[in-house]
């Protein structure tokens, strides 16, 4: 009796791993036709993550064209956003603009960034603050975001559309941090356009 029960166990087992890799196929062929025919006309294709750009040039990696796959963020391993910078269209210095330690902007800094948001054809902006190294990553976090919001409200006083505003502290550099003319390219603050 022993012996049958297991027989009978094994049986029962088999034909259930028979019937969940039959659903695997199912769907790795739901997969690779989609709901609307075959990808690419190859039948034993597997259909791969992709990278999906969204409108401020970050990218997504995702699955099935996010339909009724998934989509996640791709990001580095400090959990920074991975994003193409090729769409940044203004750089302000922020050692013309602000005073050390401050997120106030000068008036003729005032000025000249409204000239450039009325000039600008974007339909919408991301700012997106950095700071060299000197502070902590804390410090400079804060300061970022805060001379960001700053450039964003000259943009926003002026009707501009902003849709995203980002501090990065040190995080980003754009030159290395060792001399002093690095440490002035890293303070900045970058308009990116949306077109």
């Amino acid at each position: 009796m022993v012996s049958f029960s297991k027989a009978l166990q094994r049986t029962a087992r088999a034909a259930a791993l028979s019937v969940l890799a039959g659903a695997v196929f199912a769907s790795g062929a739901v997969a690779q036709e989609g709901l609307f025919g075959k990808r690419g006309g190859a039948t034993n294709e597997r259909y791969a993550p992709t990278i999906w750009i969204d409108p401020d040039g970050c990218e997504h990696w995702v699955m099935d064209d996010g339909f009724e796959g998934y989509m996640t963020p791709h990001v580095t391993r400090q959990g920074i956003p991975v994003c193409r910078r090729g769409n940044v269209c203004g750089v302000v210095n922020s050692d013309q603009y602000f005073a050390t330690d401050s997120y106030r902007i000068s008036q003729a800094g005032k000025a000249q960034l409204q000239n450039f948001f009325r000039s600008s054809k974007a339909r919408a902006y991301i700012i997106a603050g950095h700071t060299d190294s000197r502070a902590s990553d804390e410090y400079n976090m804060r300061l970022s975001y805060n001379r960001a919001n700053a450039v964003a409200r000259v943009a926003a006083g002026i009707g501009a559309k902003i849709v995203d505003v980002r501090g990065y502290g040190e995080r980003m550099p754009k030159a290395p941090n060792g001399t002093a003319a690095g440490m002035a390219q890293n303070r900045r603050v970058e308009i990116i356009c949306i077109q």
